[in-house]
This record gives structure tokens, sequence and C-alpha cells, in this order.
């Protein structure tokens, strides 16, 4: 069993993708993964190094004097870059460290055993802060202590609107069972497999309807009822991988969005959270029932 430790660092393992480049890969991983799901994945036998090719032929003096100073110069910069990256990460983490009372939501092993703490390869900007370490094969690993944290906080957020004025967006196939069961038990609206387009700003539709606040799984799949809410100018609780940024949410959730045991603990902690919160006589199955047979 992997043990989660939030004390340790982030590892750079290997050459940041900025630009274009990021947001291709970053929507390349949700788009993948949306087919299998993201499961734990074996480690390789080495450990990803952290340098690039421009480093090593500075160390086999391939370059000349004008590429070295360039490239000092270019590494200087990052690791300016990473250390401001690392205080705010510090600062993230101190800052749960006050916030937190009492126990987690669930023990720390079922937050382990469903691999909500798993990342991608890929880590936006905007998930920096919320992400220890990356394992040895390249994925990212979120701080649990963290993902506890911003679901209570979603919870809390959540609570605020009542269940018609919300609508849950899941294209992501392995979540419908646990997305349709958070529908089922807190009477929010879910749309899975396919979103209807305009629904939400189109008034000639016969299903037009007008919510307050919108879930998004995974904004790379769920993109087009994202434009719509935030179109309409609503609010928007997402649920973010490391490969996802976090632009238009007033909320987020952070955590593993592809694989179907992950987002059946989410579903399970937002609705026994919800229904607890508004009241609402709720028969919500324990845990297992919400990850069992996921993927």
């Amino acid at each position: 069993m992997v043990k989660v430790k939030t004390e340790e660092k982030i590892e750079t393992q290997e050459t940041e993708l900025k630009g274009a480049e990021l947001i291709k890969a970053a929507e390349a991983e949700s788009i993948a993964s949306d087919q299998v799901g993201l499961e734990e994945s074996v480690p390789s036998k080495t450990d990803v190094e952290d340098k690039t090719e421009i480093e090593e032929k500075v160390e086999k003096k391939e370059l000349s004097l004008e590429e070295k100073k360039k490239a000092l110069l270019e590494r200087a910069a990052k690791l300016k870059e990473e250390k401001t990256e690392k205080l705010d990460s510090e600062a993230v983490k101190e800052k749960v460290k006050v916030k937190k009372k009492g126990e987690m939501l669930i023990p720390l092993d079922d937050y382990v055993k469903s691999g909500i703490y798993l990342g991608t390869r890929v880590v936006t900007p905007d998930m920096k802060k919320y992400v220890y370490r990356r394992r040895a094969d390249g994925l990212a690993i979120f701080n649990t202590d963290l993902i506890d944290e911003k679901i209570k906080e979603g919870i809390e957020y959540l609570s605020k609107f009542n269940p018609e004025d919300v609508v849950l967006i899941c294209k992501r196939q392995s979540g419908w069972k646990a997305a349709k069961k958070f529908s089922e038990l807190t009477g929010i609206k879910v749309f899975t497999k396919k979103y209807p387009a305009g629904i939400m700003t189109n008034t000639d539709l016969e299903d037009f309807f007008e919510n307050e606040m919108t879930i998004i799984t995974d904004a790379w799949l769920d993109k087009n009822a994202l434009k719509d809410t935030l179109d309409v100018r609503k609010e928007v609780l997402m649920i973010c991988g490391t490969n996802n940024f976090s632009k238009g949410a007033n909320q987020i959730i952070i955590g593993n969005n592809k694989s179907g045991k992950s987002l059946g603990v989410i579903f399970y902690l937002l609705a026994r959270g919800y229904c607890k919160s508004k009241g609402i006589e709720a028969d919500v199955p324990d845990l297992d029932w919400w990850i069992d047979d996921a993927e």
C-alpha cells in the first residue's frame, strides 16, 4: 500500500511544459484517461532524471561560452521560480494546518485505497501548490490533507445552494454510477454522457432551464457546460486533477477525477455532507457501494 506523506517536497523530474504545449498535453491526459480511468501504475526501476538536456550539454562542455551563460541564466531563473512555487505550496499547507478542525472526513487509508491522491504526468500552474512530489514513474501526487480540506470546503460551498439551483455535469464514464446516485440522493439534476448544448443559454430550447451553480467533474471533458455556465455568469464548483486549470471556478475540489473509485469517494462525501447540511433524509450507501466495481 502506498503511504502519502504531507511533508515531502515536490520533485521536479521533467522539463516543464508551457503555453499551448501545456494546454495540449493537459487536455490529452483527460481525453486518454476517459476510456480507461487513471489506475495505479508500476514505478520504473530508476528515478526520472531532473536534469534538462541543456544542463547535460553544459556538463559535457559541448556548448559555447555564450550558450553556457545563457543556459546558466535560464537555470537560475528556473530555480527562482521553483523557490517561489515552493513558498506558495508551503503557505497553502500552513493555512490548512491553521484551518484544520477535527478528523478527516474518512480515514486516510480509504483515501489511499481509492487512488484519490494520484495525478497525471502533467501539472498545471494552478495545481502545483497542491502537489507535494512526483513518483519515480512521473505521476504527480496530491497532498491528502489538502484533498480532505478542499472536499470540506466544497461541501460547505455546495450547501449554500438548493437542489433545484444546481446541476452536475459528468461526461466521464467512470463517474456515471456515483454521479447518478449523488443526483438521486440530493435531488440535484445530473447530465452524464452528452451535455445538451445551449440548455442553460438558449431560451428557445424546449428543455431550457436556469441554474445558479454547476458542478464540473473535469473541465476538459465538460468544457461545453463550463462555457455555458460562465456565459450566463453563474457559479462553478470544479473537481480538478493535476492536469486541470481552475479558471472560472468559484470553488475547487482537488483529487483524481479520472478514476471511478476516486470519483466515488468525492461524490459520496459530497452527497453525505450536503444531505446532512440541508436536512435531507436520504439513505446514503456506505463508502464500499460507491467504489465497488468502479474502474
